[in-house]
């Protein structure tokens, strides 16, 4: 009997990081890990912004432009970690040349632009959300539970978002500004910059969601946009309440900010607290997760997601066309509080 032949090893695919501001540091971290993926260029508007942060991670190229990039080398594919409004131009110009992207949320400024890009873009290039939230190690042992069926039948959903980065520390400061400049401009802050993660998971936990009623509040003077908001929506054919809620004015808690989720269900119930995740129920466990080393676990997992899924052909968890089920509902949101 002859044996089979060799498996022909991985695809090593070259990747381009658009965009070198803060949140590229989680990116190139991740892909450090990546197995079937190499960093070959960084790109960015600012130069110098481009060469630190190639130089950081040893990559060989940096470019002041996705075009001038394109014009010296061939990629297999983009990370978009740049700012929201330039998130459409760059899908556009890798879906001319069928690289695919995974790109960082909002996938687009509006629910209107997104579905006209999600619908030029299929068969033509394929697109992830980086949601990364789905692959942050609790909300991964969360969604095990429920699907092992240890909750039951859910009953309600509450997850809360709290930091005191909108309060001014002893220095006079908003940490949370401090470390995310960009946020000052953003007309819409709280639910499109902060919840989106939070009403993504609850999509993902519950299943299709519904709008019943949101409120905002805007309390930080250097804020463009709303610092707190709650969010009021309906799941499931019974209609069991979904709450998502996020402040960033919470004295006592600390600038980075916290959840706490609680699940019901008609077995047991969910409960994550202070980094310390509980199934309570006939069967208990407890587990206990690192805040830091969480976040950016999911940012390595989610990366490592898109390469394996180019490699398979299988869908990605966070597609472009998810995404949008997740910008319909924050628009409805905004829509509702006005």
């Amino acid at each position: 009997m002859q044996p089979p032949p060799p498996t022909a090893p991985a695809r090593v695919r070259r990747v381009a990081v658009l965009g070198a501001g803060m949140i590229s540091f989680k990116h190139l971290t991740a892909w450090k890990t990546v197995t079937g993926a190499e960093v070959v260029a960084v790109v960015d508007p600012d130069a110098g912004r481009a060469a630190a942060r190639a130089a950081e991670f040893s990559i060989p190229h940096h470019y002041p432009s996705f075009a001038s990039l394109l014009s010296e080398q061939a990629i297999d594919a983009v990370d978009i970690a740049s700012s929201r409004d330039s998130h459409g131009p760059l899908l556009r110009e890798a879906m001319q040349r069928c690289i695919p992207a995974i790109c960082e949320k909002p996938l687009m400024p509006s629910v209107a632009d997104a579905e006209q890009l999600v619908g030029d873009a299929r068969n033509r290039s394929r697109i992830m959300v980086n949601q990364n939230f789905r692959f942050r190690p609790y909300f991964q042992l969360m969604k095990q539970w429920i699907d092992e069926g240890l909750v039951g039948e859910l009953t309600s959903c509450t997850i809360d978002c709290r930091s005191s980065g909108l309060l001014r520390n002893a220095n006079g400061n908003y940490p949370y500004i401090e470390r995310q400049p960009f946020v000052r401009r953003e007309p819409r802050m709280m639910i499109e910059e902060v919840l989106i993660h939070r009403i993504d998971i609850a999509r993902w936990l519950c299943g299709p969601l519904r709008l019943l009623a949101a409120r905002t509040l805007h309390s930080c003077p250097e804020l463009l946009g709303e610092s707190e908001a709650s969010i009021f929506l309906a799941a499931g054919a019974r209609g069991f309440p979904v709450v998502v809620d996020g402040n960033f004015a919470s004295a006592g808690y600390p600038a980075l900010s916290q959840d706490r989720v609680e699940i019901i269900g008609d077995r047991s119930r969910i409960l994550m607290e202070a980094n310390v995740l509980r199934l309570i129920g006939p069967r208990m466990s407890v587990h206990e997760f690192e805040p830091v080393g969480s976040i950016q676990q999911s940012f390595n997992a989610s990366m490592q997601h898109f390469i394996d899924c180019l490699q398979t052909g299988e869908p990605f968890l966070t597609d472009a066309e998810e995404n949008l089920e997740t910008l319909r509902l924050i628009d409805a949101a905004y829509a509702a509080a006005s």
